[in-house]
């Protein structure tokens, strides 16, 4: 099986469980045990997600050269991914606040300092995506000059534009172009999710695309079958926090179409893997080995 390359923003996580949306006034709390700080962000959730399924996998990102930018490097190598496609051009590594209740909804506050405006290395880039057969280029700007090289080098391109409203979205229009797997998240869809998806495929042209529906499911897309259908939900465990639950999603979905290349049974397993995942509180916390999550899923799936 070939190395996947994830491409994509790092930051520290910090998790603030709350009684209840919306919050009360008050000038202290003690939310005891209920607040806790994980390096996190696309790249890693998704690099974590994939090392834990099996996978050899090279994540770029530009951290900060901060003391938060040496706990990111530990952390990875703790994981054993190499931090060796990290690039310390920032002053400052990005920061999210993360709050959430007992149901498992949250509201995320990220602040990305100035990774926007900040560029990775070509020359890293080459190196790190030989020998990938997938290269996951999550929507920050730093991935962006990738895409086109990527497509043009026979490269699976896989990308997450998260929360989408419209699909001519400015930001994410480059994104969806080059995707050849393409998801995102129904939240600010209005209207038919299947209309919306429509439009998407006659506009870019995907190969596969996947609409994230959170406690319904997800919905997918073949180009090559001409298959449009829903995939119901699965419940595995108690949910903590639904944080990161499309970064596991797309993760494992990418895991098994890179050994498999069959979607139908990739979204599948990767509406369990999310499942069990929100089990957890951290965005980069909860993941499980494919051996377990095989396990679950024939016990799912008897019928295959």
């Amino acid at each position: 099986m070939n190395k996947i390359l994830v491409s994509g923003l790092i930051n520290i996580e910090t998790t603030l469980k709350i009684d209840s949306f919306p919050i009360g006034y008050s000038p202290i709390h003690y939310p005891l045990y209920g607040i806790n700080a994980t390096v996190s962000g696309v790249a890693v959730n998704v690099g974590k997600a994939l090392k834990c399924l099996g996978d050899e996998v090279n994540v770029i990102s530009l951290i900060g050269k901060d003391i938060e930018g040496r706990n990111v490097v530990e952390v990875l190598e703790k994981e054993n991914i190499s931090a060796k496609y990290l690039n310390k051009g920032l002053d400052v590594t990005p920061q999210a606040i993360v709050l959430y209740d007992g149901d498992g909804r949250r509201q995320i506050y990220a602040d990305l300092k100035d990774i926007q405006e900040k560029s990775y290395p070509e020359a890293l880039f080459n190196e790190a995506v030989e020998g990938c057969s997938i290269v996951a280029l999550c929507n920050i700007n730093f991935s962006r000059p990738f895409l086109k090289k990527a497509r043009e080098a026979n490269k699976i391109v896989a990308t997450d534009v998260h929360v989408l409203s419209d699909i001519h979205d400015t930001y994410n229009a480059d994104f969806m172009r080059y995707a050849n797997i393409l998801f995102m998240s129904h939240e600010k869809i209005t209207g038919s999710i299947e209309d919306f998806c429509k439009k998407v495929i006659n506009e870019y042209d995907n190969d596969i695309l996947v609409v994230g529906l959170g406690a319904e499911g997800a919905l997918l897309y073949v180009k090559e079958d001409s298959f449009l259908g829903r995939f119901e939900a699965v419940k595995t465990r108690e949910i903590v926090n639904t944080v990161g639950a499309g970064d596991a999603l797309f993760a494992s979905f990418i895991h098994f179409y890179n050994k498999t290349r069959d979607p139908y049974t990739s979204l599948r397993k990767a509406i369990i893997f999310a499942s069990y995942k929100i089990g957890a509180r951290g965005a980069a916390e909860g993941f499980i080995n494919e051996r377990d999550l095989d396990e679950l899923y024939k016990n799912k799936y008897k019928c295959e």
